[in-house]
C-alpha cells in the first residue's frame, strides 16, 4: 500500500541537521527536477529582488513576508525529517511521534508527502522549512502542478508498485501526479462527509478541518492495525472493520475509486 499525503501550511520553525542533500531524497531520479524548482524559488526570494513580486507569486500576506527571507537561504538552511516538519491538522491527528515502532516503520515504507518545492518526500527525508504551495506559478517554470505532473509521470508509477494507492491529497497536490490507466484502477481517494439532521432531514457536507483530521486518523489506524489492503475493495472492508461508515462503488475501468467516509460528530 502506498499512501499519498498533502503537506501542511503549518511547519516546524527550524531544523537542526545538515543542509538538504537532494540526491538523498526518495526517488533520486527527480533530483534534477528538484534542483530547478529550488533554484527558481531561491532566485525569486533572494535579497535585492522584488519582495512584492515574491509575496504575490507565493500568495503571502503581510504577516508572512518573513518567509521570503527563509526561502532565500534554503540551500544552506538546517533540516529536519519531513515527518517532523509538517504540523497541520492532518499531521496532528496522525500523531506520528506516538505510533508504535512497528507502525512507524510501516509509515516510513508506505507514506509519501507531496510538496510544491520537493515533489514527493518520505517521512525520513531531511528538508528545511519552506514556503511554496503546490498551487504556485513559479517563474520561469510556470504552474508547479503542471511541472511536477510531467516530472513524476515516470517515477511515480514505479513507486506505486503493484498494490493499492490511497490518495489523500488535496486538489492542489493531487495535480502534481495523477494516477493513470492500470494504476488509477487500484487507486482510492477519500471524501469525508459530515452527516447531520437539519429540520428533520439528513444533510451532508464537507468540512475542511474535520476532513483533514479524519484522514489523519484513518492513516493512523491503518498503520497501527497492520492492515495491508491490496485493492480499493479490500480497503473498504478494512475501514468498515475499523468502524468507519464507508460508501463506495466500483468505477468504470481505468478510473480511481472514490470512498465516502460518513461521520456524524465533529
Amino acid at each position: 500500500m502506498l499512501v499519498l499525503l498533502p503537506p501542511s501550511e503549518g511547519k516546524a520553525a527550524t531544523g537542526s541537521g545538515a543542509p538538504v542533500a537532494l540526491d538523498g531524497l526518495v526517488l533520486p531520479e527527480l533530483g534534477p527536477a528538484r534542483v530547478r524548482v529550488l533554484d527558481a524559488l531561491v532566485a525569486l526570494c533572494s535579497p535585492g529582488g522584488d519582495e512584492d513580486r515574491a509575496a504575490e507569486v507565493l500568495g503571502l500576506s503581510p504577516g508572512l513576508r518573513g518567509e521570503i527571507a527563509r526561502n532565500a537561504v534554503l540551500r544552506t538552511a538546517p533540516t529536519l525529517p519531513a515527518g517532523e516538519l509538517y504540523t497541520g491538522v492532518l499531521y496532528d491527528a496522525l500523531e506520528l511521534s506516538t505510533l508504535s515502532p512497528e507502525a512507524y516503520a510501516r509509515a516510513e515504507r508506505s507514506l509519501l508527502v507531496f510538496s510544491g518545492l520537493w515533489g514527493p518526500v518520505r517521512l525520513s527525508d531531511r528538508i528545511p522549512p519552506y514556503r511554496c504551495s503546490g498551487g504556485v506559478k513559479l517563474p520561469p517554470l510556470g504552474a508547479l502542478g503542471t511541472y511536477w505532473r510531467r516530472e513524476t509521470a515516470g517515477a511515480m508509477p514505479r513507486a506505486a508498485g503493484g498494490g493499492l494507492v490511497l490518495d489523500l491529497r488535496s486538489s492542489a497536490y493531487a495535480a502534481l501526479w495523477r494516477p493513470q490507466g492500470e494504476v488509477a484502477g487500484r487507486t482510492a481517494t477519500v471524501r469525508v462527509l459530515h452527516e447531520r439532521e437539519v429540520g428533520g432531514v439528513l444533510k451532508r457536507s464537507v468540512v475542511s478541518h474535520f476532513n483533514k483530521a479524519t484522514k489523519g486518523r484513518i492513516v493512523r489506524e491503518l498503520l497501527e492495525s497492520a492492515a495491508e489492503p491490496g485493492s480499493p475493495a479490500e480497503l473498504v472492508e478494512v475501514l468498515r472493520e475499523l468502524k468507519y461508515t464507508v460508501e463506495a462503488g466500483a468505477p468504470a475501468g481505468g478510473k480511481a475509486w472514490t470512498l465516502d467516509v460518513v461521520v456524524s460528530e465533529l
